[in-house]
């Protein structure tokens, strides 16, 4: 069923049903807008900081984004060494690395620029900088004894909302399985959120982390831990991305008449002067979009710290980890269909999700189709896969995947109650096309 990007909308106004019980302890302080990230030095002298640890990786650091964080923690005069050996979906050997320079340069706080990696590296460095041992000690909830350093997080991606968590997500460089390590005095003390830091994200990166935030957003609001405060998060999170979604993948378009006008200014000195105008406008126009990006996600990363995630998550995982398939595709490839296997129990759920983007009345009982489809959709335009086949994945191998989905952590919070055998269901059903 097909649901056009265009559909009409309804009021923005929403409703949080707000019965069950809920204990909400806050732990981040949140600091919005285009050009924040000059308050870092302010921010870091506040918290009492004077030897910082960047931590980050070669990328972040070419954006020129690590250069602003380290003029702004100098200028308050802070001691500042950077640390940019993290490695995509960071490994305890990436955590002992920067530990080591931690230690060196006698760290006592942390700042960390980039996506989730850089986040959960940092707060691996956190755990076993002030507690010692080995990530492997911390894997669960609450195994922390002391109290950590603080940590100031500077998203660049529009993603995992990391820095609204007190997870590290980091793999046994050996065995590769994935720990969460999770402690409250792992949490940031301040999230920096400057959406002026996610305009050089290229355009496949912008796709993937948006599907991760999107996920993040409907997995929470109708997980088995949902609560008032977690729902509200997702709700306000679902509505920001799915319209800044659908402007930010819009831009990949855009992208060779970007290309066009720096080269313009190359060839043309007379014309020069207009064609940076045009590209500075360009960026400006797409900063409430980015804006709506990263603060949806943040807030679908605050809803994970009160809900966590179901079972897209425990789908996507070992797609990662047989296949490379980036996290946030794994995840698209998996979301449509757990919306419409979960709809028999949470209908109602989804009902007000899709009436918040104008795709029909939240007890119509379409909803769940309609949302499923809508989501679909949001991947597609933006050139991500949407089936297993087209990504090497093997037919042979889905009942073993299964297996290994069966035992995520995050499929244990599912509002219908996953195993191997409908797993391999759902596996089957993004296979390909039917």
């Amino acid at each position: 069923m097909s649901v056009p990007l265009d559909a009409p909308r309804r009021s923005d106004a929403f409703d949080i049903d707000a019965l069950a019980a809920f204990d909400f302890d806050p732990r981040t302080r949140v600091v919005f807008g285009a050009g924040t990230i000059a308050r870092l030095g302010e921010l870091t002298r506040e918290l009492g900081g004077s030897r910082v640890l960047v931590v980050t990786d070669d990328g972040i650091e070419r954006a020129g984004h690590v250069a602003k964080a380290v003029s702004s923690l100098r200028e308050a005069g802070l001691h500042t060494t950077v640390f940019k050996d993290v490695q995509p979906n960071p490994t305890t050997d990436d955590v002992d690395r920067g530990l080591i320079v931690a230690k060196a340069e006698r760290i006592d706080f942390l700042v960390a620029v980039g996506g989730g990696s850089s986040m959960d590296c940092a707060k691996g460095i956190n755990f076993l900088l002030t507690n010692g041992g080995r990530m492997q000690d911390y894997w669960g909830i609450g195994k922390a004894t002391k109290p950590m350093l603080p940590l100031i997080a500077i998203p660049t991606t529009a993603g995992t909302g990391s820095e609204a968590q007190s997870f590290a997500l980091i793999a046994d460089a050996k065995t590769h399985m994935k720990m969460a390590c999770g402690d409250k005095k792992a949490a940031c003390r301040v999230a920096i959120l400057d959406p002026e830091l996610t305009l050089s994200m290229p355009a496949s990166v912008t796709a993937a982390t948006g599907i991760d935030a999107i996920s993040h957003a409907l997995e929470s609001y109708v997980t088995t831990k949902r609560n008032p405060i977690s729902q509200l998060f997702a709700r306000r999170a679902w509505k920001l991305l799915a319209r800044g979604f659908e402007e930010v993948v819009g831009e990949r378009s855009r992208k060779s008449e970007v290309r066009s006008q720096k080269e313009g200014m190359l060839t043309d000195n007379v014309e020069s002067s207009s064609s940076r105008s045009s590209l500075a406008t360009r960026h400006s126009s797409l900063l409430p979009a980015r804006g709506s990006m990263l603060l949806g996600a943040h807030l679908a990363g605050a809803a994970i710290e009160n809900s966590m995630l179901g079972a897209t998550h425990a789908l996507a995982n070992p797609l990662t980890a047989h296949y490379g398939i980036t996290h946030g595709l794994a995840v698209g490839l998996m979301l449509p269909h757990v919306i419409r296997f979960n709809a028999p129990v949470v209908s109602d759920l989804y009902g007000k999700l899709a009436e918040d983007v104008g795709l029909c009345a939240a007890d119509d009982p379409r909803a769940a189709e309609l949302l499923a489809a809508r989501v679909a959709l949001l991947i597609e335009s933006s050139g991500s896969p949407t089936y297993l086949s087209t990504c090497g994945v093997e037919r042979t191998m889905l009942r073993q995947l299964a297996i290994e989905a069966a035992k995520q952590w995050t499929g244990t919070f599912n509002p219908r109650g996953v195993d191997e055998s409908s797993l391999v269901e759902l596996y089957e059903a993004a296979f390909d096309p039917v």
